[in-house]
């Protein structure tokens, strides 16, 4: 298996680039925000990947991060995902909030991503809720956990930093979701 690729962009296009590695140029296909962090033609990059195999097709698919590669992997696990549509939700969403749309059964915001209905969304949230809540979000254990997370990673916050915050907070049912993410808020502004 082809675990990562290192080489020269020598071009891009609106689903994945052409990397030249040593005297072999391979295409490489990627989500929209990959593309946008590779950089200018020319210069170097780094990707983590994955070889799909079918009977009629290699295809190679690469990542900026291994959180972006890992959460490919689930959905094509999943029947009925193929890496083209696991492509289009990576590029809808970044990881964070596609893990949480997922973890949390937003099936309506899954189903805007184009190529997944609310049937295949359904299904998305049924295989991959309990595998996503724990490894990437420690099974939040509060009320309310998920959606601090949530809070916290639209401000900007990767997962597993908003995922650490939200462990450091006491475990009381009187605090409000709010009330929760404020105190998120200060164990950031502490320093940790």
């Amino acid at each position: 298996m082809i675990a990562g690729i290192e080489g020269t962009l020598q071009s891009r296009s609106a689903n994945g680039a052409i990397i030249k590695v040593g005297g072999v140029s391979i295409q490489v296909h990627m989500p929209s925000s990959t593309l946008a962090s590779l950089g200018a033609i020319g210069e170097e990059v780094h990707l983590y990947t994955h070889l799909h195999l079918k009977e009629d097709n290699v295809s190679l698919y690469g990542f900026a991060s291994t959180d972006e590669l890992e959460l490919f992997r689930m959905l094509i696990g999943v029947s009925g995902v193929g890496p083209k549509v696991a492509l289009a939700m990576l590029s809808a969403m970044n990881p964070s909030q596609l893990a949480l749309a997922i973890a949390t059964g937003n099936i309506d915001l899954l189903s805007q991503v184009p190529g997944v209905g609310k049937k295949r969304a359904s299904r998305l949230t049924l295989e991959l809720k309990e595998k996503l809540e724990s490894a990437w979000f420690a099974a939040p254990t509060a009320e309310g956990d998920t959606e601090v997370i949530a809070a916290l990673t639209s401000l900007g916050y990767t997962t597993s930093e908003a995922t650490s915050a939200v462990a450091t907070l006491p475990d009381s049912p009187e605090l409000t979701i709010e009330e929760r993410v404020r105190l998120a808020l200060q164990y950031f502004g502490s320093g940790q």
